[in-house]
């Protein structure tokens, strides 16, 4: 590949291109970011404008009260569990697209991602048809005698955010984890059996070091949306499974912009401390560390 820099005009071509990309994100992330952070600063209540006034009282007044951290908790429970069976789940698609299903990769990859040509409302109310007190799962259950009522707490509970966002979030999660396992050299697995390692073991000490990475990736690629996510808790979730986020609306459609502005910046603060925590993690395991 060509040096942009030994090119006549390389360089400012280079900065021509990044120049719409950048005054997008400048215009549509970075200048609506601060004033959501501007509106933080606001006296709490119904505020219709920003106006030339700063004061911590919002973040006083909000993050005072025990309810809002017990709602910050459940959250992260929410999205690590979500985060941690969904990566589970995914690594097996993965390890099938890039080692098991090569000649049909293209065909299991469109059936994972298949779902995902329907409209989100709509797989999330087919949800709601599974698990209801009406459901498919609770006659199924009581057809086969295992209760004699139906079983309230699939719906509307904690138990079904969690469900509903891990069949959300698998088949994306095993992308990252794919293309890992993708580029990996298969001369490491290859010297691996010559060595006498069964194949598991060459799994354990080769492969699966390897893809953390990707695994790490996957992790805080399903964590950090689900911190955020209040349309799946609204339908499925109830007041046992509501979230930040659910909260954070309820605030904005009430026009009480400040209180939704500083748990917007708590939940962003938690979100870049994950993702710092991401980076740093995904950087953990290299080549070198492989040992057979």
């Amino acid at each position: 590949m060509a040096d942009t820099r030994r090119i006549p005009g390389g360089r400012r071509f280079g900065l021509v291109l990044s120049a719409a990309p950048a005054l997008w994100l400048l215009a549509f992330f970075v200048v609506p970011l601060g004033i959501l952070v501007a509106w933080s600063f606001q006296p709490p209540g119904i505020v219709a404008a920003l106006r030339p006034v700063v004061t911590l009282e919002a973040y006083r007044s909000t993050l005072s009260a025990a309810s809002y951290w017990r709602v910050l908790a459940r959250t992260g429970v929410i999205a690590l569990t979500v985060a941690g069976v969904a990566v589970v789940l995914a690594y097996p698609i993965a390890y099938t697209l890039a080692f098991a299903a090569r000649r049909r990769r293209n065909l299991v990859l469109t059936l994972a991602l298949l779902p995902f040509l329907t409209s989100y409302l709509l797989r999330i109310y087919a949800w709601r048809l599974l698990l209801g007190t009406k459901g498919v799962l609770n006659v199924l259950l009581q057809a086969i005698g295992l209760t004699d009522r139906p079983l309230p707490f699939f719906l509307y509970s904690r138990t079904a955010v969690v469900l509903v966002l891990i069949y959300v979030w698998v088949p994306w999660a095993a992308l990252p984890i794919f293309l890992r396992l993708e580029q990996m050299d298969r001369s490491l697995i290859e010297a691996a059996d010559d060595l006498g390692a069964t194949r598991f073991r060459a799994f354990l000490r080769v492969t699966l070091p390897l893809s953390m990475p990707g695994v790490f990736a996957a992790f805080f690629f399903v964590m950090i949306p689900t911190l955020g996510d209040f349309a799946t808790a609204s339908a499925v979730g109830g007041s046992g499974g509501q979230m930040i986020g659910n909260i954070i609306q309820q605030y904005l459609n009430s026009l009480s912009y400040p209180s939704g502005a500083v748990l917007s910046v708590l939940l962003l603060a938690t979100a870049l401390v994950a993702m710092a925590l991401g980076a740093r993690l995904a950087g953990i395991r290299d080549v070198g560390d492989v040992r057979v």
